[in-house]
């Protein structure tokens, strides 16, 4: 078996690997113990890591036990422990694609960044989309534990989940977007190649519909004999676009638009980072959902909200006043794109999932132990047997190669209610502030 050539330290021992049991070539802790003894001193976290706290907040009383881990398994894709610096992973259920196999990924690549310092743990995750309603299900007058702890991609103000970094940013080979750290800087280069002012002058979106409602709304607002709403959507044929090499489906080729649309799929979609590192002016079409950093964002500062109502019109409207305040319309889309070029690196990506795994462990209060069930995770178990070749370049390609030469940032205070209530009410404001300047420029075109 042949790999592409690659820089990494340690590699990949598939000669030496078998199905039962890691190469022995491989120790997580020991590996790169020597290599960072002068470390120079870490900055502070991103704001968005300040969440963290409030996704914990509903066992920060009671802590977490053994069995209100368990209850999560019904609903969970695989259970992670780490003990001792190495990964354990008991399978419950399918997971769509390779979803979970570059999550764990992740996790080994976490392990390799900061050998010895990410602490045991024991955790469920979900790995599939539409959320369940665990708080729900585990809370009434005769529940004293308190709702099951899940990690999961995304979540909404009513499901309670831990959110967690998703699988994209180590790669999604079955639709050929590269590890995060690589395609960002495609996606800056391609920036470059038209300015903001010669961009398309019209709000583009390409995706699956699937049979997604608002999805299909948005369609439906794409140019006509009758009216143009300022709307170019497509739809994203991914077998075409497979059979085409992915020829007309390359990110980095699709920031030429002044205007790109996000909405959600049937959860929160992974192409949310992609439409805001373009460039272009962001038109978010009111969430349901949100992932581990977009709770930073704030509207006319990130992005401009649409309505999802009225989502044609609401458009249009964006793209009208756009179009008379340009200054203002390119300062937002510059300043989404700085976020996520300086804000979601992949050394914050990393961070913030040693900061959320380390504060849920601090909530434990039990030893964790590894499952009769569970079977080691390391380097060759997952990219040894994977299914493509393209899978197992997109994890050597986003392979850690060396730890990291400082500690993970320090986390900023968690927030005060007061503090929590004045962002809430700043974003309802904006919203309400845009939404009043679309009505009355409605009224305008009326009269």
């Amino acid at each position: 078996m042949k790999f592409r050539k690659s820089p990494q330290i340690v590699p990949l021992n598939c000669t030496a690997y078998n199905l039962t049991q890691c190469s022995s070539s491989y120790n997580p802790t020991a590996s790169f113990s020597k290599e960072n003894r002068k470390s120079p001193s870490p900055c502070t976290c991103p704001e968005y890591f300040r969440w963290i706290n409030e996704d914990l907040r509903p066992w920060a009383n009671t802590g977490i036990s053994k069995y209100m881990i368990e209850r999560a398994q019904e609903v969970a894709h695989f259970r992670l422990v780490i003990v001792n610096g190495k990964a354990y992973v008991e399978t419950y259920r399918t997971v769509y694609q390779s979803r979970d196999k570059f999550t764990l990924w992740g996790i080994l690549q976490l392990l390799r960044r900061y050998p010895g310092k990410v602490p045991d743990l024991d955790l469920m995750f979900f790995a599939g989309d539409m959320p369940d309603h665990l708080t729900d299900r585990f809370s009434g007058p005769n529940d004293v534990d308190g709702p099951p702890p899940l990690f999961r991609y995304c979540n909404d103000n009513v499901t309670g989940a831990i959110v967690f970094p998703d699988w994209s940013f180590w790669g999604w080979p079955e639709v050929n977007i590269k590890p995060w750290e690589s395609l960002v800087k495609e996606l800056e280069d391609g920036n470059k190649r038209i300015k903001w002012v010669d961009r398309e002058n019209y709000a583009y979106w390409k995706g699956n519909p699937g049979e997604i409602p608002i999805r299909h709304q948005l369609l439906k607002c794409n140019v006509s004999d009758k009216q143009d709403w300022n709307v170019r959507s497509f739809v994203q044929d991914w077998r075409q676009a497979f059979y085409e090499r992915y020829k007309y489906s390359n990110l980095a080729n699709q920031c030429i638009h002044k205007f790109k649309i996000y909405v959600e799929g049937r959860s929160w979609s992974v192409s949310e980072k992609y439409i805001l590192a373009c460039d272009s002016l962001t038109l978010f079409v009111k969430p349901n959902y949100f992932d581990f950093f977009t709770r930073s964002l704030m509207p006319l500062q990130h992005y401009w909200p649409i309505r999802n109502d009225d989502i044609c019109r609401s458009i249009k409207f964006a793209v009208d006043w756009s179009n008379t305040h340009p200054k203002e319309a390119q300062d937002i889309g510059k300043a989404a794109s700085k976020f996520i070029v300086e804000e979601l690196k992949m050394e914050n990506v990393y961070d913030y999932m040693f900061h959320v795994l380390n504060e849920y462990a601090k909530l434990l209060n039990f030893k964790p132990t590894i499952p009769q069930n569970a079977t080691e995770l390391c380097l060759e178990a997952l990219a040894c047997p994977a299914e493509t070749l393209k899978m197992r370049n997109f994890m050597v390609d986003s392979m850690v190669k060396t730890p990291a030469q400082t500690s993970p940032c320090i986390m900023p205070p968690p927030y005060t209610p007061p503090s929590l209530n004045d962002i809430r009410q700043k974003k309802a404001s904006l919203i309400k502030q845009v939404e009043m300047w679309e009505k009355n420029y409605r009224e305008y075109q009326t009269n």
